[in-house]
C-alpha cells in the first residue's frame, strides 16, 4: 500500500506568545506521522528558535529565516517555490500587538504580512487549510452581541491594533473563495490554568496584575463602573482548541470565537483577584474617562499605556458569541475554564514573578566594595 503523503505545516509567529506554545503541541502530535514543520522566523531569533526545537527534540522542524512583511515573505526563489510545492497547510499567527509601536509598523506587520502568506499559499496546490489567527476584537466599538460569521458592521476601533486585524481578517474572508480557510478570534489571552504561567504583562491583562502585583499600599481603584464582561482565555485552551478545530474537515470556511462562554464582569474579576490576594478595592469608582485623561499627562504617558489599554477593555459593554466554536469543539472534551478555577495559580506566578524581579534588582543596587 502506498505511503500517505507527508503533511507540510508551514508556520509562522514563532517565538511569538502563542506561537510559541502551538509549535512546540504541533511538535509532540506529529511524531511517528509522516509529517514536519517549516517555521518562518525573523534572523535575530533564528538562532534561538533551532536551539529551543532541539531542546524539544522536535526532529520534524526546519527553521527558515525570512519576514511576513518581505516581498516573497524574504525568501530566496527558490525557497518560495519549494515551500509552495510543499506545503499541506498554513498556520498564520505572525502579529504585531504592542501598542506602543510604530503604528505604520503595526499594519505593515499585521495586514501586509498577512497579505503575503495568502500569496504563497494561493500558489501551494497542496493546501488543505490555512489556518488564520485574527482577535475577538475585531468588532471594534461594536457592543451587544457578536456574532462569529459578522465582521464589517460598521464599526470603529479604539486602536490601530484593532483595526489592523480587522483589515487583515477582511483579506482572509475574501480568501474563502478560494482556499480552505478556518479564523480564530481569542479574546484576552492570559497564562496557563494548569501552571499560572505568564509570559507578558502587558495589554488589556495589565489590570489584574496591577492587583496582584502592585507594591503600593494604596488600593487601586477600579476604572469605571466594571459592569461589562472581562473576557479572558488562558492559552492552554487557545492552543488545544485551536489544534483540534484545525483538525476539523467541519471547520473549513468557518470563524470561531475562542471566548469564555461565560465571562464574569470587570468589577467581579477585579474583586475577585483583589480579595485573593488580600487587597482591597474601593466600593466608589473612577470614571474610566478621568482615569484616562490622567495617564495622558506628559509625566505619565509613557508609563501607562499598559494601563491605557486595559481601560478599553474593562469597560467595553461586548458578548462574543461562541455556538460555532462550541459545535466544532463537541466531544473533544476541550472547554474553556473559568476564570476562578485558575485564579489562584496564577496570582501565585505573578507575585512570584514580582518579587524575583524586585530581589534581583536590589542584588543590583548593592554597592561592591571592589568595583570602585
Amino acid at each position: 500500500m502506498a505511503a500517505a503523503p507527508e503533511r507540510v505545516l508551514f508556520v509562522t509567529g514563532y517565538p511569538g506568545f502563542i506561537g510559541k506554545r502551538l509549535v512546540r503541541r504541533l511538535a509532540e502530535q506529529l511524531r511517528g506521522q509522516r509529517a514536519r514543520m517549516v517555521l518562518l522566523v525573523q534572523s535575530q531569533f533564528a538562532a534561538g528558535a533551532r536551539a529551543e526545537l532541539q531542546a524539544l527534540g522536535a526532529r520534524q522542524a526546519e527553521v527558515i529565516e525570512g519576514d511576513v512583511v518581505r516581498m516573497h515573505l524574504g525568501l530566496s526563489g527558490p525557497e518560495w517555490k519549494r515551500i509552495g510545492a510543499e506545503l499541506t497547510e498554513v498556520w498564520h499567527l505572525a502579529g504585531l500587538d504592542d501598542l506602543g509601536a510604530d503604528p505604520e509598523l503595526i499594519r505593515r506587520v499585521n495586514v501586509e504580512g498577512t497579505r503575503n502568506v495568502l500569496e504563497l499559499a494561493r500558489g501551494a496546490p497542496r493546501i488543505t487549510r490555512f489556518n488564520h489567527f485574527s482577535s475577538a476584537y475585531v468588532s471594534g466599538d461594536r457592543v451587544g452581541v457578536i456574532l462569529e460569521d459578522e465582521l464589517v458592521m460598521g464599526q470603529r476601533f479604539h486602536n490601530v491594533y484593532e483595526e489592523s486585524k480587522f483589515r487583515a481578517e477582511v483579506l482572509v474572508q475574501r480568501a474563502k473563495q478560494e482556499l480552505p480557510v478556518t479564523i480564530y478570534r481569542p479574546s484576552i489571552v492570559v497564562g496557563d490554568s494548569q501552571t499560572g504561567e505568564i509570559d507578558r504583562f502587558d495589554g488589556p491583562y495589565y489590570m489584574a496584575v496591577l492587583v496582584v502585583s502592585s507594591p503600593l499600599l494604596v488600593p487601586l481603584p477600579l476604572p469605571g463602573e466594571g459592569a461589562a464582561p472581562l473576557n479572558v482565555v488562558p492559552i492552554d485552551f487557545v492552543v488545544e482548541a485551536a489544534l483540534a478545530i484545525g483538525g476539523n474537515p467541519a471547520a473549513k470556511g468557518r470563524t470561531v470565537h475562542l471566548v469564555d462562554p461565560a465571562p464574569l464582569s470587570a468589577r467581579r474579576v477585579y474583586e475577585t483577584i483583589a480579595a485573593r490576594a488580600r487587597r482591597k478595592v474601593p466600593v466608589v469608582s473612577i470614571p474610566h474617562r478621568a482615569i484616562e485623561a490622567l495617564l495622558e499627562l506628559p509625566i505619565l504617558e509613557r508609563l501607562s499605556r499598559p494601563h491605557r489599554a486595559a481601560m478599553q477593555y474593562v469597560n467595553h459593554l461586548a458578548i462574543y458569541d461562541c455556538r460555532d466554536a462550541a459545535e466544532l469543539l463537541a466531544g473533544t472534551g476541550i472547554v474553556c475554564p473559568p476564570i476562578t478555577s485558575y485564579l489562584d495559580r496564577m496570582i501565585a506566578f505573578v507575585q512570584g514573578y514580582f518579587a524575583r524581579r524586585r530581589e534581583a534588582e536590589l542584588a543590583a543596587d548593592v554597592d561592591d566594595p571592589l568595583d570602585r
